[in-house]
């Protein structure tokens, strides 16, 4: 998904209302990011149970156009065998940091064939609003909630305390691909799915509960499923 412009994406703080607005930088997402590596590898035995690629490599990062990623309700899909999961999002704007919250909407057809054509296939959701993030060292990321619903079905639900740390997560790429400080989207890892089964759907509702009880959310709907 590519145009001839620049997109421009724009942001809201949660608490002063400040606009960020997002145009330049490395849009990512990252795969393969659970904390406890002995369930990370049988995840990827899992998928290539189904036939899905092993990684090169643990975590991966995925790079997609920034193009693909949407603050939209909506999220114009191709096929049936499309599907979203609930993700924290670390950016990066002028030296400082916010998280967010967002979907990983992945054609899960594709994904057998290349995970990170598949990534790159469909639109990346993520809601408007963001909170800043002034150090990550002493922001309780453990205490953090995700849930996700698909059509009003609960399909995700844990702690963020089950995935890698921003921290932890941003040290790995800058040691394996370079960091010059700029601008940054990443797509942080997802949760398990409740009853372990990708789930196509129409509505997908995202929350990320922060640990003094603040809520980040963002719902949007597909179109062309």
């Amino acid at each position: 998904m590519t145009g001839a412009t620049t997109e421009v994406l724009t942001f809201e703080t949660l608490d002063s209302s400040e606009i960020l607005q997002f145009g330049d930088g490395r849009t990512l997402v990252a795969g393969y990011t659970g904390r406890d590596e002995a369930a990370v590898q049988h995840h990827i035995d899992e998928l290539a149970a189904i036939g899905v690629a092993p990684p090169a490599q643990v975590p991966m990062f995925y790079p997609v156009e920034i193009a693909t990623i949407t603050t939209a309700t909506q999220a114009p899909v191709t096929g049936a065998h499309t599907s979203g999961e609930v993700e924290p999002v670390i950016l990066r704007h002028r030296g400082r940091y916010y998280l967010g919250v967002g979907s990983d909407h992945t054609d899960r057809q594709l994904e057998t064939v290349d995970i990170g054509d598949s990534k790159r296939a469909c639109p990346k959701p993520v809601g408007p609003a963001v909170v800043e993030i002034a150090d990550w060292a002493s922001f309780d990321w453990d205490a953090c909630r995700a849930r996700s619903w698909v059509d009003g079905v609960l399909y995700q639900d844990g702690a963020l305390a089950n995935l890698r740390t921003p921290h932890n997560l941003l040290q790995i790429f800058a040691d394996r691909i370079g960091d010059t400080g700029e601008d940054l989207l990443c797509f942080a890892g997802t949760l398990p799915l409740l009853d372990g089964k990708f789930t196509p759907g129409h509505r997908w509702d995202l929350e990320l509960t922060l640990p003094d009880g603040r809520t980040l959310t963002h719902s949007y709907t597909t179109e062309g499923h």
